[in-house]
C-alpha cells in the first residue's frame, strides 16, 4: 500500500511532536508540527491564571488611592511631564525576575475648562467683539491692569476693547534749493479708546485637578496693520510656568503614591 505525501507528512509531524525534542537556545524551545495550534484554556477555568488589566483615570486623587491599594514590591511608575500623565506597572518585575507588565494604572490629567480656554486664546488674533466676549465669558478669573500698573474693573476693560478707534496721520517735509529738491514722508497709525485700554490681564486658574492655583499674566496687544484693529494676548513666561506646573505634578504624585511604587521621569515600552 502506497502512502500519499500528506499522510507521510502527518506521520512525520506526529513523530516529532511525540518526541518533543529540545533545541539549544537561551530559553526553552521545542520542535512542533506546523499545523498544530496552542490553545489557551484560561477562559474555561473558574478564575484567571493571574490578575491583569489597565485602570485609567483623569483623577489624580483616585489614581493615588488605587496605586496605594494595589501596592506591589517591584511596582514602578513612569511620569511623562510633557503630556501630564503617569503609568504605574505593578508586575514589571526585576531584570532577574521579569514580569508580564500587563497589570497597570494609567493617569492622564485633563486640563480644566478655564485652563483650556486661556491656552486656546493665547496668540490668536481676535476682533474687538471676539476679545470682549472672551473677557466677559471668563471675567470671574480675570483682573485687569493698565499701562501704569493701576488696577481697573473688568467692565471698564471690556468697554475699552469695544471702543477702540484707529487714527492714521501723515507728515511730509519738503526742502528746495537751486540745485536740488528733497522730500520725506512719515505715516503713523495710532490705536486709542474712549476708555483706558488694559495692558495686562491676570488669569487665575487651577490648571489640572489636584494642583494649586496659578496666575497667568497675559499681555494685551493691539494690531493696527489691517482695516480693522485686532487684539492678541501673549502669555508672559509661558515656558517657565509650564515647567513649574509639571514639577508640581511630580511632587503631588509622589506624595499621593508614597512607597507604593517607585516613580521616575520618562516613559517605558514593555514590549
Amino acid at each position: 500500500m502506497s502512502l500519499t505525501k500528506e499522510a507521510l507528512e502527518l506521520i512525520q509531524e506526529t513523530t516529532i511532536a511525540a518526541a518533543g525534542r529540545d533545541l539549544p537556545a537561551l530559553g526553552p524551545v521545542v520542535v512542533v508540527p506546523q499545523h498544530f495550534n496552542v490553545v489557551d484554556l484560561e477562559r474555561y477555568q473558574e478564575g484567571r491564571n493571574r490578575f491583569r488589566g489597565t485602570y485609567s483615570t483623569h483623577s489624580l486623587a483616585d489614581f493615588g488611592a488605587y496605586v496605594v491599594e494595589r501596592a506591589a514590591p517591584d511596582a514602578r511608575g513612569f511620569i511623562d511631564q510633557d503630556v501630564m500623565s503617569c503609568v504605574v506597572l505593578f508586575n514589571l518585575g526585576t531584570p532577574n525576575h521579569p514580569g508580564h507588565a500587563d497589570d497597570r494604572a494609567v493617569l492622564r490629567l485633563k486640563a480644566s475648562a478655564a485652563f483650556a480656554a486661556v491656552q486656546a486664546v493665547c496668540g490668536q488674533a481676535l476682533a474687538q467683539k471676539a476679545m470682549s466676549d472672551w473677557i466677559e465669558d471668563w471675567h470671574q478669573h480675570l483682573t485687569a491692569t493698565d499701562e501704569n500698573g493701576a488696577g481697573m474693573s473688568i467692565a471698564k476693560a471690556i468697554a475699552a476693547v469695544r471702543t477702540i478707534t484707529v487714527k492714521a496721520s501723515s507728515e511730509s517735509d519738503h526742502a528746495v534749493s537751486e540745485t536740488r529738491a528733497s522730500r520725506s514722508a512719515m505715516d503713523s497709525i495710532e490705536a486709542s479708546s474712549k476708555e483706558t485700554l488694559p495692558a495686562w490681564l491676570d488669569f487665575k486658574v487651577i490648571p489640572f485637578e489636584g494642583l494649586s492655583e496659578q496666575v497667568i499674566r497675559l499681555r494685551v496687544s493691539v494690531i493696527t496693520s489691517g482695516s480693522q484693529p485686532v487684539l492678541k494676548l501673549r502669555w508672559l513666561g509661558e515656558e517657565a510656568q509650564r515647567e513649574a506646573i509639571a514639577q508640581e505634578f511630580k511632587q503631588v504624585l509622589e506624595s499621593k503614591v508614597g512607597n507604593a511604587a517607585k516613580l521616575v521621569l520618562g516613559s517605558f515600552d514593555s514590549k
